[in-house]
């Protein structure tokens, strides 16, 4: 399970380093693609297969699962460690995720996130303040 949020720095060819605690449960390769509210998701190995399948049992003839999937897929890619514990992000993945500089990383559970700073602090604040709204809401899940 991924949690917590660190900053990191993106260094000029577009390399962050991932946080020590994530690494273990990334494995050795593991999945980026483009995430939903201008992030990145970032998904172990055996996560990504996961979702592929359920991805996979989605009607073709719905316009939005292809939609879905071309999207999610296309933005997909393959990652693994340098010996500083950093990743590569491809240049399409840092513009959908408008990470320019300086990075936030969070771990959400079976997945990792990776935000630009500035668009995380914004979400974040926004979030804040419909936290418990958003709480009352999932009431019926029996959290």
């Amino acid at each position: 399970m991924f949690m917590g949020e660190y900053q990191h720095s993106v260094d000029e060819k577009g390399r962050v380093s991932i946080p020590v605690r994530f690494r273990d449960g990334l494995g050795e390769k593991f999945i980026a693609t483009k995430g939903l509210d201008n992030s990145l998701f970032v998904y172990p190995m055996e996560e990504w297969m996961l979702l592929e399948q359920k991805l996979k049992n989605l009607s073709f003839a719905k316009a939005d699962a292809r939609a879905f999937s071309r999207f999610f897929f296309a933005g997909a890619v393959e990652c693994e460690l340098d010996k500083q514990g950093r990743i590569l992000l491809p240049q399409v993945l840092r513009e959908h995720a408008k990470i320019i500089k300086d990075a936030t990383i969070i771990g959400v559970s079976a997945r990792v996130e990776i935000w630009a700073k500035e668009v995380w602090e914004e979400y974040n604040l926004k979030a804040a303040a419909d936290y418990e709204t958003i709480a009352e809401k999932l009431v019926d899940l029996e959290l």
